[in-house]
Order: structure tokens, then C-alpha cells, then sequence
């Protein structure tokens, strides 16, 4: 999936699988209407009604198969796009993870240092607290 990447890739991934769906479609109503106009038309033909019939009957048995053949078509492209979604959603998901992480990463150092200049102020204040006790406590003696 590294070549759908780019923005144009994945618009050609798209306009191909507009045209696939505008062909299945197209299929699907044509063998569809074509069903409906032999099974309501009236045999006017040199054939035989049992043998046109028989014709008729055939010809519409191929074309549910291609209504079919295009019904599954449409599913598996329904398929596709969701999956096309999903991975897409999964890389913008992704590269949002990643700014939060650097922006949580920048935060953290940021913490680290006020930490660190706090712990370091606790210190010498302790440390002058220390000293002031000390000097406090050798004059009481």
C-alpha cells in the first residue's frame, strides 16, 4: 500500500474504482431492463413459441448471472473503498499520534527542566536552612 500514499495515487485508486462502479452499474441495468423486456415480450418470431421460450427463458437465466456477476462486483469495490478508508484513517491517525507524541515529548523535557531548577532551589535553601540552624545552634551552647 507504500505507492497509495502520495495524494495522487489515491485519487487515481479512486477515479478507478468510480470507473468500476459506473460499469457494474451500467451491467446491472442493462441486463436488468433486458430481463424485464424478454420475459414481458410476446413472441412475434419465425422460431417456435416452445423453442423461443426455451430462448427467452436462457437468455434470462445469463443475464441474472451477469446481474449477479455485477451485484458481487459492487460488493467487493464496497469492500475496497471501506478498506481504502480505513488504512487511510489509519496513516492521518497515525501521523497525529506522532505530533501529540512530539508535543508530549517537548512537554516533558519542559518539565523535566522546572523540576530539576526546583529541586535544585529546594536544595540550596535547605542547605542555607541547614547552615542557619548550625550557626544558630553553636551560639546557644
Amino acid at each position: 500500500m507504500a505507492s497509495s500514499d502520495t495524494p495522487q495515487a489515491k485519487d487515481a485508486l479512486l477515479m478507478t474504482f468510480k470507473n468500476q462502479l459506473k460499469n457494474d452499474v451500467r451491467s446491472m441495468l442493462v441486463n436488468f431492463e433486458e430481463i424485464l423486456r424478454l420475459a414481458s415480450r410476446e413472441s412475434n418470431g419465425q422460431v417456435p413459441k416452445p423453442t423461443q421460450y426455451e430462448m427467452d427463458s436462457l437468455e434470462m437465466q445469463v443475464r441474472a448471472a451477469n446481474v449477479a456477476r455485477a451485484a458481487d462486483s459492487l460488493m467487493k469495490l464496497t469492500n475496497d473503498l471501506k478498506e481504502i478508508h480505513i488504512l487511510s484513517d489509519v496513516a492521518e491517525l497515525d501521523e497525529e499520534v506522532r505530533k501529540n507524541l512530539e508535543l508530549i515529548k517537548a512537554k516533558q523535557i519542559e518539565y523535566d527542566e522546572k523540576i530539576s531548577k526546583l529541586a535544585k532551589d529546594m536544595a540550596d535553601e535547605l542547605f542555607e536552612l541547614e547552615e542557619e540552624y548550625y550557626e544558630r545552634g553553636s551560639h546557644n551552647f
